[in-house]
């Protein structure tokens, strides 16, 4: 994860928008800042791999959230 302060980490794959999307919601209630970016050529549409980014100041915030709100029990 190098680069300048400004920059966007992808912090998950997702596997589709829907799962994306859900993930992009955790982190929104959480506050934190999300951009999606699909991996998929256009044709995929929704079921193509979505990259979940976030500021880079906001990594560490989001793997937390992430890691308590996806882990198992």
């Amino acid at each position: 994860m190098t680069g300048t302060p400004g920059c966007w980490v992808v912090v998950r794959v997702a596997p589709n928008l829907a799962v994306a999307d859900m993930i992009k919601g955790i982190l929104d209630h959480e506050g934190i800042l999300v951009m999606l970016r699909s991996l998929g050529p256009p044709h995929f549409g929704p079921s193509a791999p979505v990259e979940v980014l976030v500021p880079r100041a906001e990594v560490r915030d989001a793997l937390e959230v992430l890691e308590e709100t996806l882990s198992g029990p």
